[in-house]
C-alpha cells in the first residue's frame, strides 16, 4: 500500500478510516495491526482484499492493482490468492466442516471428490482432522475459527487475511490460533491479523498500530 487514503463522508463529518497509509509486507511474515474499536484495523483489511476501494493511493497484491481492478478481478484474487478469515466465522450451518472448506474449491470448477480431498488436507493442517463431518454447531468457537483458516488457505492461498479472529475465544483458543498462525507464517503463508488483543504481539514479526487511520510501525 502506497499513500493509500479512504474517507466516509457525512453531511455532518469526515470520518478517515485510513490516511496516507504505507504498507508492505512479504511471504511467511505475520504481521500484527493493533488498535482500538473504529481506529481503521477493518477497513485496511477490506482495502487489501479489495472488498473497497481507496479514494487515492496505490494498493497492489502480488501483480494486481487492486485499486483499479474492476469487481471481476478482485473476486478472483480473493478466490485464487486472498482469504479472509472473519471475527464472526460466517460458516454455513447447515454444511459439514469439510463441505465449508470444500465450498471455494467448487467455486473454482474443482469436481466435488477432488473438492473434498483437499478439504480433508486443510483441516488437517490445521489441526482438525476428526472433526471433519461435523456441523458448525457441533463445534467449539476455537474449532469454527480453524475451520474458517482451511477455508481462508484452501486452493493453495498464500495470503491469509484475519480480522479480530480470537474476539470470541477463551484465552487457551486465542494462544492456540495465534500459534496456527505462527506455524503457517513458517510454512511461508502471509498472514496479515488485525486483533485488539496483546498477545497477538507475541507470535508476531512485525507490529502497527492504526490510530484514527494512520498506520504506524511499532517493532
Amino acid at each position: 500500500m502506497s499513500g493509500v487514503c479512504r474517507a466516509y463522508r457525512s453531511a455532518a463529518e469526515t470520518v478517515w478510516a485510513a490516511r496516507d497509509v504505507e504498507f508492505t509486507a512479504r511471504a511467511g511474515e505475520f504481521v500484527c495491526v493493533h488498535g482500538a474499536s473504529g481506529s481503521g484495523k477493518s477497513t485496511l483489511l477490506n482495502l487489501l482484499a479489495g472488498l473497497d476501494l481507496p479514494d487515492s493511493g496505490e494498493i497492489r497484491v502480488g501483480d494486481v492493482d487492486v485499486g483499479t481492478a474492476d469487481e471481476a478481478r478482485r473476486a478472483a484474487l480473493r478466490l485464487r490468492t486472498v482469504g479472509v478469515v472473519f471475527q464472526e466465522h460466517n460458516l454455513i450451518e447447515e454444511f459439514t466442516a469439510a463441505e465449508n472448506v470444500a465450498l471455494p474449491l467448487e467455486a473454482r470448477g474443482l469436481p466435488v471428490g477432488e473438492a473434498h480431498e483437499e478439504a480433508l488436507a486443510q483441516l488437517a493442517r490445521v489441526g482438525l482432522s476428526g472433526p471433519a463431518d461435523r456441523l458448525p454447531w457441533q463445534l467449539s468457537g476455537g474449532q469454527r475459527q480453524r475451520v474458517g483458516v482451511a477455508r481462508a488457505l484452501t486452493g493453495r492461498r498464500e495470503i491469509l487475511l484475519a480480522d479480530e479472529p480470537t474476539g470470541a475465544l477463551d484465552s487457551a483458543a486465542t494462544r492456540d490460533l495465534f500459534g496456527l498462525f505462527r506455524e503457517l507464517c513458517d510454512e511461508g503463508v502471509l498472514a496479515v491479523v488485525c486483533s485488539h488483543d496483546p498477545r497477538c504481539r507475541e507470535y508476531a514479526d512485525t507490529v502497527h498500530e492504526v490510530v484514527d487511520g494512520r498506520l504506524e510501525f511499532r517493532s
